[in-house]
C-alpha cells in the first residue's frame, strides 16, 4: 500500500507553487479586535486535540452566539456541555494541552482557525460567566491562541455546504442509526431512531 507515497517534505513542497505573501502574512499570534468578534459571534466550533498516546480527535461544539467567551487576557473559554461522557477531548487537553479550532458562522463560507495551548478549568468565577441561556458547566477548556488566521471559502463552496438546494441529494445517505446498526450488527428498529431523537431533546433541554 506504500506505492506512490510521498516520503519527504521537500518532495511534497516541490509539487505545489509557493504560497502568496498574503497567505504567509495572514497568520497572527493572537486575537485582534475583529477575530475576537468572530469568535464571540460563532455558534459552532470544531475542536481538534491530540492525546498523550498520539490519538487525534475532532469534536464539534455548538451553542447560542456568545457561548464561547474571549477572556480579558485574550484566551478563549469553551464550556463543556452535555455530551457522550467519553471525555475524549477533555482527557486529551489534560494530557497534552494542545488544540486546534475552527470557528463557523452559519451561512458564511469563511471560517476562523485558531491553534494554541489549552487547559481544563473548574474556576467557579469563570464558569459563572458564560451565557445565561445555558446552565453553568462542570468545567471549561481555556485556550491561549498561538496562531490565528482566516480560512478561505473554497472548501465550503466545493461541498455546497450552505446551499439548501443541494441537500435533498443526500436523502438516501446513511444516517447515525444506519452507522450504529452496522457497527453493532443490530436489526433495523424504528424505536432506535425515536430513542436517539428523544435523547437529543432531553440532553439539549438539560443544557
Amino acid at each position: 500500500m506504500g506505492f506512490g507515497r510521498v516520503e519527504t517534505v521537500e518532495q511534497l513542497r516541490g509539487m505545489y507553487r509557493p504560497p502568496s505573501e498574503l497567505v504567509r502574512a495572514k497568520v497572527g499570534a493572537g486575537l485582534d479586535v475583529v477575530s475576537t468578534a468572530f469568535v464571540e459571534r460563532s455558534t459552532f466550533v470544531l475542536l481538534a486535540t491530540v492525546g498523550g498516546d498520539g490519538r487525534v480527535d475532532v469534536s464539534p461544539r455548538g451553542g447560542p452566539s456568545g457561548f464561547v467567551r474571549v477572556l480579558d487576557d485574550g484566551s478563549i473559554a469553551i464550556p463543556d456541555l452535555n455530551g457522550n461522557n467519553l471525555l475524549d477531548t477533555l482527557r486529551a487537553v489534560v494530557e497534552t494541552g494542545k488544540v486546534g479550532m475552527m470557528f463557523v458562522h452559519p451561512g458564511r463560507e469563511e471560517t476562523l482557525r485558531v491553534n494554541g495551548q489549552a487547559y481544563v478549568t473548574i474556576d467557579p468565577e469563570l464558569l459563572a460567566g458564560f451565557t445565561t441561556e445555558l446552565k453553568v458547566p462542570k468545567c471549561a477548556i481555556v485556550v491561549q491562541p498561538t496562531e490565528v488566521f482566516i480560512h478561505c471559502a473554497k472548501a465550503f463552496r466545493r461541498g455546497e455546504v450552505w446551499k439548501p438546494e443541494s441537500w435533498p441529494s443526500f436523502h438516501d445517505a446513511p444516517d447515525a442509526i444506519d452507522v450504529i446498526r452496522c457497527q453493532l450488527n443490530l436489526d433495523d428498529d424504528a424505536a432506535l431512531r425515536a430513542n436517539l431523537q428523544q435523547g437529543y431533546a432531553d440532553e439539549l433541554a438539560d443544557d
